[in-house]
């Protein structure tokens, strides 16, 4: 169902992604009975959740590292890390049970390209990245000021947003900001901080 869904959304990802999706899955179901790390567990929810965080591969710029701020179960960061295995991801994530999850995961997958801090992001020092993203953590004024000491003049902003996203475009006084809308609640936000 993964892969049909993703195939006909005209995103072509390789076996090991599917094989590594298939393990997340199991791993998610498993813990997630125990230890309460997202709100669904049923496959078609899980696979629309990975869906969701990797649409944006069709339309961000190629990175070489990406910060995922509050990644929780792991949405989208860390599958973001198994789409892109060669690009360096950082999962921040303040919650202990969640960041023990998230190493289960990197350990099962083997996944090298991953690192993992159990920090709130304005504790994260000495990082810069090419993309900055987050799902469902707080509003994007607040996003853009937690995660400032963390780009550059490169650093593109990914944020995956529902009905409020325009509001919060101009709230935050973003320019030039570009608004992927896909269904009735999804929009994600595209922005490269030289644009705003």
């Amino acid at each position: 169902m993964l892969k049909e869904k993703l195939t006909a959304l005209d995103l072509h990802l390789d076996d090991l992604f599917y094989e590594r999706c298939e393990k997340y899955i199991a791993l998610l179901q498993q813990w997630g009975k125990i230890h309460n790390l997202t709100a669904s567990l049923k496959d078609e929810e899980i696979i629309n959740n990975i869906v969701d965080s990797v649409y944006p591969l069709k339309f961000i710029d190629s990175f070489e590292s990406l910060a995922d701020v509050g990644t929780g179960a792991g949405y989208p960061g860390m599958l973001l890390a198994i789409a892109r295995p060669e690009s360096k991801v950082v999962l921040v994530e303040p919650r202990a049970k969640r960041v023990a999850f998230l190493n289960f995961v990197k350990s099962v997958l083997k996944l090298e390209n991953v690192s993992i801090e159990q920090k709130r992001i304005e504790q994260l020092q000495d990082y810069r990245f090419d993309i900055i993203t987050s799902r469902a953590v707080t509003n994007t004024t607040l996003l853009l000021e937690l995660t400032s000491h963390l780009k550059d003049e490169n650093t593109q902003y990914l944020f995956y947003k529902g009905s409020l996203c325009e509001e919060e475009i101009k709230d935050a006084n973003v320019k030039n900001a570009k608004v992927f809308k896909v269904g009735e609640h999804r929009n994600y936000l595209y922005m490269n901080n030289e644009e705003k």
